[in-house]
């Protein structure tokens, strides 16, 4: 007598087990880097001292459009 299943079924494959384990490996390497990403931003969004460093460098800023040149601006090129 021959089984009716002459071939092991596909789940059990190399081929299929190759591909299961690199979709879960990205699956995985994709929630990591969501995660680092959610917690970058909310570790800037809870820093306060951003916004009294943004007064500061607003206070300071030249009237060429915020670029500090002042070396370029007082010096005199022979040409």
């Amino acid at each position: 007598t021959l089984s009716a299943q002459t071939e092991a079924p596909f789940y059990e494959e190399w081929w299929f087990l190759l591909v299961m384990a690199l979709s879960s490996l990205i699956l995985i390497l994709l929630v990591v880097f969501a995660l680092v990403l959610h917690g970058q931003s909310k570790k800037y969004k809870n820093c306060s001292t951003g916004k009294t460093i943004s007064n500061v460098e607003e206070s300071v800023t030249l009237d060429n459009g915020g670029f500090t040149a002042l070396e370029l601006n007082s010096r005199h090129l022979n040409i």
